[in-house]
């Protein structure tokens, strides 16, 4: 089984997929993450202000992603170098993903390329607030990636919200389920469970 996982920037993908792999440990899910597909900073596009806007499509790697993603679902190991903010390309680790009887896919463009939505059996948007969403962002780029407040706000602006507007938002309806990363995260992620098992029997017979 497949699941995907979209949600804009700060949503909270990464938690939600940890928890998602650890109640289903047992059968050893592998993650794969969009993010380790960008492609080398020289080949990124700028905004009209010379500003590298890594909230495109054409930030990643689609072919190699959508044929790895294939090649994993065919039953092969893959080897991927893991990406890291700010990392030199010859620093990111070398990874192996090995086959699974589930996966999860995570990442900003998982419904917009359409060869990755339709590998997918099980599909999660998550849903919050820009305001939480933005929280999150200028708390997470500020401790963690050295940004100034300024230049989040920028990013945020001209870059993240016009990606989730165009590329994410539109999808929002076809998802199997909406996920409120919010004071319902509990109660949401129980109904989310119960939706994942009826899958897995549907998918595996399990």
């Amino acid at each position: 089984m497949i699941i995907g996982i979209c949600g804009g920037s700060g949503s909270g993908k990464t938690t939600l997929l940890k928890r998602i792999s650890k109640k289903y440990a047992g059968l050893k899910p592998v993650i794969f993450s969009m993010d380790n597909y960008y492609l080398p900073i020289q080949n990124q596009k700028m905004d009209e202000n010379g500003e590298i806007n890594f909230d495109l499509p054409t930030a990643l790697d689609e072919e190699r992603l959508t044929k790895d993603l294939e090649s994993l679902l065919s039953g092969h190991s893959i080897e991927i170098k893991e990406y890291h903010f700010n990392s030199p390309p010859d620093k990111n680790i070398l990874i192996t993903l090995n086959p699974s009887d589930l996966i999860i896919v995570e990442g900003l463009f998982l419904f917009h390329f359409e060869k990755v939505k339709k590998m997918l059996d099980f599909s999660i948007f998550i849903d919050v607030t820009a305001e939480t969403q933005l929280d999150r962002r200028l708390y997470r780029d500020q401790e963690s990636r050295g940004y100034s407040r300024e230049s989040i706000l920028y990013q945020w602006k001209n870059h993240v919200l016009p990606c989730f507007n165009t590329y994410l938002l539109p999808y929002k309806k076809e998802a199997d389920f909406n996920f409120r990363n919010d004071a319902n995260s509990d109660e949401d992620f129980e109904k989310l469970i119960l939706k994942i098992d009826q899958q897995l029997l549907k998918t595996k017979g399990m």
